[in-house]
């Protein structure tokens, strides 16, 4: 697994190739989390990233992005480098999209995600 040190160098790195017009408001910025986050839902689910718009978390940030660490070691352990790399990457990716929909006053993504979960749930959790 690469180190924490490492996954914040590739999310620098990352960071940089994405368009300066994605920061807009990006306020809190990104922040890599050494916890891994587990989902609600339970099970072998981690939050790998979340995109917040609020005044509270993290000493009141407002719009930033979180990058649970921890949680891709607890998924991603055993792949090789490049494999967490783009991991990283789409996650990333997921999270601003979430950034310059909220920014556009758009919830789809956040919807599609809902819908995910949903389907998760009614195929893998018993109850």
């Amino acid at each position: 697994m690469i180190s924490f040190e490492e996954a914040g160098v590739i999310l620098d790195e990352l960071a940089d190739e994405l368009p300066e017009e994605f920061y807009r408001e990006l306020n809190g910025g990104i922040i890599l989390v050494p916890e891994a986050k587990p989902h609600s839902s339970g099970g072998n689910l981690y939050i790998l990233g979340e995109y917040h718009n609020d005044r509270t978390g993290y000493g009141g940030l407002g719009r930033y992005i979180a990058v649970y660490y921890g949680s891709f070691v607890k998924l991603y352990a055993n792949m090789g480098a490049e494999y967490q790399k783009e991991q990283l990457r789409k996650t990333l990716i997921h999270e601003f999209t979430h950034h310059i929909e909220s920014l556009a006053g758009d919830r789809s993504l956040e919807k599609k995600d809902a819908e995910t979960m949903e389907r998760y749930k009614k195929r893998y959790i018993r109850k």
